[in-house]
């Protein structure tokens, strides 16, 4: 099958002194050997593409773009604050501050619910007490609630599967790369019967800055051994958006994710999925 390519994957890789010495960190044993540099180019399109995109390597976010989560999010996340004593939180706020790592998800539940707490029960009666003053005690309780019900609570979205054994069959190498920690990524991707799909997966622990910074898909994309404008970010996100552009790299975002509840296809991306299993992939001829 021949194609024209994008002029934007035509250039040379990019970098950048931030990122050159940004060695992966926290990464699990099983995940550190580097894709195959002579992987062939590969010409995807979906419905409703102008013009598809010529990639040689694939990064795919976890959480709402493969595996809907906000269940496990929901019991871990409440689990927490009934031992701290709050109010429990609803999965409509979950699904709005989910994608921005752990840290930033309990941050930001703990101040929403302790702000909760002060209004429905203190009044103007409770004491000052600021959220960081908890937070410790937060991330403890959310970390060990979360490792043990990670995966129970969660689904594959439908066409993900589907999706993926379609780029594995046409030998796309595939990195998971995830705000996730990196021991939950792996788990859950084990769980879910998905890791198969995958050479490498980084979590948001396995460098020094997380998504929507460009450092994790360019040292990702160096790992694969792809230059960034050949290595494309599949995402739910803005975040997942932010990051390729500022990287450099071709992305597309699925309709059914999170986004912080803010309309997808309001993100500048290089096509829309409503599923996985709309990508057709096919050799590029050369």
């Amino acid at each position: 099958m021949s194609a024209d390519v994008p002029q934007h994957l035509t250039g040379a890789g990019q970098t950048s002194e931030a990122t050159a010495s940004a060695a992966p960190r926290n990464v699990a044993s099983s995940t550190v050997s580097m894709a195959d540099a002579s992987a062939p180019s590969i010409y995807l399109s979906w419905p409703g593409a102008t013009q598809g995109l010529a990639i040689q390597a694939a990064m795919v976010d976890l959480d709402g773009t493969m595996v809907d989560t906000l269940g496990d999010f929901e019991v871990a996340l409440n689990r927490m604050l009934a031992e701290l004593q709050l109010p429990p939180v609803s999965r409509e706020f979950i699904s709005q501050t989910v994608g921005k790592g752990s840290e930033h998800l309990i941050r930001t539940v703990l101040a929403e619910q302790m702000r909760q707490a002060s209004l429905t029960v203190c009044e103007s009666s409770c004491p000052a007490t600021q959220p960081e003053a908890r937070y410790e005690q937060a991330w403890r309780s959310y970390q060990a609630h979360y490792h043990t019900i990670n995966g129970q609570f969660a689904e594959v979205f439908a066409g993900v599967r589907e999706g993926l054994q379609k780029l594995h069959v046409a030998g796309l190498p595939m990195a998971c790369l995830t705000n996730k920690p990196q021991a939950h990524a792996e788990a859950l991707l084990e769980a879910l019967d998905l890791r198969q799909y995958f050479q490498l997966v980084f979590g948001g622990d396995a460098f020094p800055r997380k998504k929507p910074d460009p450092m994790p898909l360019l040292e990702t994309a160096r790992a694969l051994r792809t230059p960034p404008q050949a290595t494309l970010m599949l995402g739910d996100s803005s975040n997942d958006a932010q990051a390729a552009h500022a990287a450099g790299c071709p992305v597309l975002l699925v309709s059914y994710g999170y986004n912080h509840g803010e309309p997808i296809r309001a993100v500048s991306a290089d096509g829309y999925l409503d599923s996985l299993s709309e990508l057709v992939a096919a050799p590029l001829a050369g």
